[in-house]
């Protein structure tokens, strides 16, 4: 009796050429893997057995195509037509990720089944295949190029033979293995922090060992502490660093004092917030006798003692910034320097670097000059004792204050008609007690005397850059140096922007440089003071390219600058301290170091900007948490901030927290999201809420961990105190 051939099943939709195109696409979607036919029949939804023979027809029709390779008897690999590029893993709380690369337009998504052990922030290679689902293109990483990080903050569970963590991060979306040889000392549920050791190819979890352990999740200094650590940022400096700045020679010889300005007899002050620890700028102004004004912008000579290839400049390099915290401050150098003999200290003498400027009654510059200068300060302001000498009261120095703010306002108004944007968004502070409680919320807002010292520090910043920068003939200059860059708004997200702030009637425009300033100078002169105006301020910041360091030149376009730089802030910003060595150089008429060096040391400063900026928001959210942790079970007013796909996050009016209300919270209906048009809608009622609608609230939990709020909706907003 003759065998009978094999059939494909009923279900196998149509021939073996038809049914060749479905078998390419699971290849597709795995384009890094080998497969045989009951893999493939497996992943398509078919019982292996029972599709064999259509299968093998299938796979040997593609290799026939040379679409399709063998690797092994009976199993194959695509033949790779996918490109390979490089990116960084941006994940999603869903565990799916974006990689971000400089070689695609669009960010290719990875599914969480297709990451390969990459982690948020890891530099991978990406194999990139068209998706059929949508226009995004789809990929699966090859290879981790890089680790972002291998240290984690979480919370450790330890079992009877072996512990994990969980880490904090919703970026981080596996747990870490613990053997419980390498715990410490940690008690279950504290914080810790883990380090990755070992990522076998057959493990589910990474394997770690605990290398700090925090103390008592909730605690306050316990969650400051993991929101540093998190960001690998520090909070002592090392003993050897210490050491090293009490052994500085901190009196000024007479030696220190050849070959500086000295501005000793000049009226000079500071002018800085209340709670301000260290002053690295002063202001100095006298009349000269042909009538104009020269105005000294005085900044702290840290590199007189900070040298390089010091452990103190080492570590300097390391920090790169000032982090400040809702409680503290982590500073870029120790306290000796940034609050001793580097703060510009009323009725103390100290070293000075200065950008010094005649100019009229009417704010036209006649003459600079830059360098090394001896100042002596004759008084030490806040914010608020120079605003309200500026509104009229009478104060020591008023007629010095009131000469600086007159001319400070036509300096700013040039500004804003050469195109700079104006950005005044409030800033949350917290009130707190002794113990670091937040008692009340209130907005730092800029005024007048604000403006005052902003509009002169930018004037030393542009100037210096434009000093080494540009040439005589007005074109750039050959020399290298550090500058404060920003780059056009994305049209893109020029254009996101124009489409949602115009359902509250404002318009931006998304052609022309002037044009778009200008307007968004009208929107955010007109959407101020209303509900609405810290998300839509916020959403327009987010338009705007990020402001970076770099020594290739293309000008600042939020400021309307076509030279700028950081020179005025040396005591927190290390570019500051790299703009002041090499503005002595060409001073010096000494040639700079290597330029890729330099670039190094931009890219290496932007990133631990970007660093301390997330810190200190994650600080703020956590004071938010734990502040609105009294207020659980109350209701509030907000307007709709954020819309997702699981929920929608509400701004409260009151004091800008912000919450998540769930979409399964929403009772009235099942609302669905609209990526589209930036809402949810409820499919049986039809009832909408897009961004910055109100929406009345009620607290219903506030997490100290997760840095947490959760809302459920009231049926109608309530009114605001």
């Amino acid at each position: 009796m003759s065998k009978k051939k094999r059939k494909g099943p009923q279900g196998a939709k149509g021939n073996v050429i038809q049914l060749s195109h479905k078998v390419l696409d699971v290849f597709r979607k795995f384009p890094t893997r080998t497969l045989n036919y009951k893999q493939v029949a497996a992943k398509m939804g078919y019982k292996p057995a029972s599709i064999q023979y259509s299968m093998e027809q299938c796979l040997k029709l593609l290799a026939e195509q040379g679409k399709i390779v063998p690797v092994d008897r009976g199993r194959f690999k695509l033949k790779f037509t996918a490109s390979l590029v490089e990116g960084k893993v941006d994940m999603t709380s869903s565990g799916n990720a974006y990689i971000v690369s400089k070689d695609q337009e669009s960010d290719v998504l990875v599914k969480a089944n297709h990451l390969n052990r990459a982690l948020h922030g890891d530099l991978v290679s990406v194999s990139v295949f068209a998706s059929k689902r949508s226009s995004r293109p789809e990929g699966e990483v090859v290879e981790v190029l890089e680790r972002a990080k291998n240290q984690f903050v979480g919370r450790i569970e330890i079992g009877k033979t072996f512990a994990f963590v969980i880490p904090d991060s919703r970026k981080m979306t596996t747990d870490i293995f613990i053997p419980l040889e390498h715990i410490l000392d940690a008690e279950n549920n504290q914080k810790v922090v883990a380090e990755l050791t070992d990522w076998p190819e057959n493990a589910q979890n990474p394997f770690g060992k605990i290398t700090r352990v925090l103390g008592n999740a909730g605690e306050h200094n316990t969650e400051i502490h993991a929101i540093l650590a998190d960001y690998g940022l520090p909070y002592d400096f090392p003993a050897e660093v210490e050491a090293e700045a009490n052994d500085l020679s901190l009196g000024i010889t007479d030696e220190d004092r050849k070959g500086r300005r000295d501005f000793r007899d000049i009226t000079t002050f500071t002018i800085d917030p209340a709670d301000a620890k260290d002053f690295d700028d002063a202001l100095s102004i006298q009349k000269l006798e042909n009538g104009n004004w020269e105005i000294g912008v005085h900044i702290a000579d840290v590199t007189h003692y900070l040298k390089p290839g010091t452990e103190l400049d080492e570590e300097a390099v390391t920090r790169a910034t000032s982090v400040y915290l809702v409680d503290r401050v982590v500073p870029m150098l120790p306290e000796v320097l940034s609050n001793g003999v580097c703060s510009l200290r009323p009725h103390e003498e100290k070293l000075t670097f200065s950008a010094v400027f005649e100019m009229d009654d009417q704010a036209k510059i006649k003459s600079k000059w830059f360098g090394r200068t001896l100042i002596y300060s004759d008084k030490r302001f806040a914010y608020e004792d120079a605003q309200a000498i500026i509104e009229g009261a009478d104060g020591e120095l008023a007629d010095e204050i009131n000469t600086l703010d007159k001319l400070a306002k036509i300096l700013r108004a040039k500004r804003m008609k050469d195109g700079a944007i104006s950005f005044d968004k409030h800033e949350v502070k917290f009130s707190l007690d002794e113990e670091n409680q937040p008692t009340g919320v209130y907005f730092k807002i800029s005024k007048e005397a604000n403006h005052l010292i902003e509009e002169f520090m930018l004037l030393a910043n542009r100037s210096v850059a434009e000093f080494i920068g540009k040439a005589a003939d007005g074109k750039a200059s050959d020399n290298t140096f550090v500058y404060r860059v920003h780059d056009d708004p994305d049209p893109a997200k020029l254009f996101d922007l124009a489409g949602f702030v115009k359902q509250f009637g404002y318009k931006v425009s998304t052609v022309g440089r002037k044009a778009i300033s200008a307007s968004l100078n009208k929107m955010l002169g007109e959407v101020k003071d209303t509900p609405q105006a810290n998300m839509v301020e916020t959403l327009t910041v987010r338009s705007m390219a990020k402001a970076v360091y770099t020594t290739h030149n293309i000008g600042h376009y939020g400021l309307a600058f076509d030279y700028y730089t950081h020179f005025t802030s040396p005591i927190r910003r290390y570019p500051d301290v790299l703009v002041h060595r090499l503005l002595q150089q060409y001073l010096d008429k000494q040639k700079p170091g290597d330029q890729q060096e330099l670039e190094d040391l931009c890219v290496h400063c932007s990133e631990r900007e970007k660093m301390a900026t997330m810190a200190e928001r994650d600080s703020i959210k956590y004071m938010q948490v734990k502040y609105m942790e009294q207020f659980v079970g109350e209701a509030f007013t907000g307007v709709i901030s954020g819309i997702t796909e699981w929920g929608v996050y509400v701004e409260l009016l009151d004091n800008h927290c912000e919450g998540m209300v769930r979409m399964r919270d929403f009772k009235d209906d099942y609302y669905v999201f609209d990526e589209k048009n930036y809402c949810i809608f409820g499919e049986r009622y039809g009832k909408i809420y897009q961004l910055g609608d109100a929406l009345g609230i009620r607290v219903k939990n506030a997490d100290l961990e997760r840095k947490q709020l959760d809302f459920v909706p009231l049926e109608k907003p309530i009114k605001t105190t």
